[in-house]
């Protein structure tokens, strides 16, 4: 088992969408409780510190690696994608070390599907919190299959930055949010049977 620590540098905005159950107030419309709870929308750690979320780079690594479908030497048409869907996790949140009541975290109004679905026929004035770039973290991939090696990891993960991304509005999904790129990784050997 291998620990890739890697550290990251967003070079495009980061949005996240949190679901949150926040009552309205009484008699608010739809557009002021938008404008009161957008901040609610993010991912807050006890510190009130934003982070993101251990899935978001966990998926965007897998995401990247089907994308690329890069076939593993010596195994015929095989990919490594199922490699990084299974033999690649991140367990830990990865903070950003800003706060989220601070002016870090900005407001973006956009024009949405209602339903949340793209090209759904009606749409709505919605408000999202956004962390513009430069934002940094470190982020912490545990690799339990042998099969993915360092270099084929460092390629999967760049792209991941690239073409992904990471959050709401991200890159993969007709966005402009989330792209981010390698600044370095650390590797870390464990061995499970000592």
């Amino acid at each position: 088992m291998r620990i890739a620590i890697a550290s990251i540098t967003g070079t495009a905005p980061y949005c996240q969408s949190r679901f949150h159950e926040t009552p309205k107030n009484n008699k608010e419309g739809s557009d002021d409780y938008e404008r009161r709870t957008w901040r609610n929308r993010l991912h807050v750690n006890d510190e009130g510190e934003v982070f993101i979320p251990a899935l978001a780079p966990k998926n965007a690594i897998a995401e990247a690696a089907k994308y690329l479908s890069i076939q593993i030497p010596g195994k015929g048409k095989s990919t490594y994608t199922k490699h990084f869907e299974s033999g690649v996790v991140v367990f830990e949140d990865a903070s950003l070390g800003i706060q989220a009541a601070g002016d870090r975290v900005t407001e973006k109004r956009m024009f949405v599907p209602s339903t949340g679905i793209r090209g759904d026929g009606k749409r709505v004035m919605k408000s999202y919190p956004v962390i513009l770039p430069p934002w940094r973290t470190q982020i912490q991939f545990v690799i339990n299959d042998d099969v993915v090696t360092q270099d084929v990891f460092k390629l999967v993960l760049r792209q991941a930055g690239q073409l992904i991304g990471l959050g709401s509005f991200r890159v993969r999904n007709n966005g402009i949010f989330g792209t981010f790129k390698v600044d370095n990784i650390e590797w870390e050997e464990i061995d499970l049977l000592g």
